[in-house]
């Protein structure tokens, strides 16, 4: 089976989105469409789908004409020791409808000390997850999850990673040569999801686009079963859209 990935870049930028959120912040009585412009620099067609994207998040809210303040997702999430609570319940509710609307299992994952984690996952009886029958943890190679996270480490960290999790074939279609997965991931463009097709559990297709939110290394994934292969580049690029503002959950 031969499916190739389709660009899928989200116009969103965490970058340019902390901005206006600060600039929001900012103004505790509002402040128009024209005078974030001013601030944060970004021109009027560039501002407002981020606008529309934070409304739709929750995190900024329109409270006269053309006027915006902080919305109740910026607040919760900058409550100090609530934080962390509001973030896995924001997360867990973004990953459950996530699902509902690509009829996928989507996953959420890290890189931390060195190491593949999946930190939440939500699927369900007709959205089945992946079977891990080898420890996600030794799989970065071959998963899409593995191959995403691995994509946004230097060559030197690549090196670290494989030298304590050696490279072994789980199917006829896992790479195996460290060179051509190096080059692999060489040449994976930051804008088109990273697909597993097979490589690391026969009966099993894989998409993943980065969480790039500061030092974080981060992918939202998801999984099908091979007969709904075809429905993986649909689903891959509503993934994507969706990227953007999880992305801004870790990062604020």
């Amino acid at each position: 089976m031969t499916l190739k990935p389709e660009p899928t870049a989200s116009f969103h930028s965490v970058h340019y989105v902390l901005r206006v959120l600060e600039a929001v912040a900012g103004h505790s009585g509002g402040v128009t469409e024209l005078q974030l412009s001013r601030e944060t620099g970004l021109p009027a067609g560039h501002l407002a789908p981020l606008l529309v994207m934070l409304r739709r998040e929750g995190y900024v809210e329109q409270i006269a004409a053309g006027a915006y303040a902080a919305g109740d997702s910026m607040i919760l999430l900058g409550s100090g020791a609530a934080r962390q609570a509001a973030l896995e319940t924001e997360l867990g509710n973004t990953l459950r409808e996530l699902r509902d609307s690509v009829g996928a299992a989507v996953y959420l994952s890290r890189y931390v000390d060195g190491e593949v984690k999946v930190t939440q996952i939500a699927d369900g009886p007709t959205t089945p997850a992946v079977k891990e029958w080898v420890d996600f943890r030794s799989s970065a190679h071959a998963s899409a999850i593995g191959k995403c996270l691995l994509t946004q480490l230097d060559h030197n960290a690549r090196k670290d990673h494989l030298s304590r999790h050696k490279i072994a074939r789980f199917t006829s279609r896992t790479i195996t040569s460290e060179q051509q997965l190096f080059s692999r991931l060489d040449s994976q463009p930051p804008t088109v999801p990273v697909l597993d097709l097979q490589e690391y559990a026969i009966g099993t297709v894989c998409a993943a686009v980065p969480l790039t939110a500061g030092s974080t290394v981060g992918c939202l994934a998801l999984s099908l079963p091979v007969e709904h292969a075809h429905r993986l580049r649909a689903a891959a690029a509503a993934l994507n859209r969706r990227a953007a503002p999880m992305a801004l959950s870790l990062a604020l």
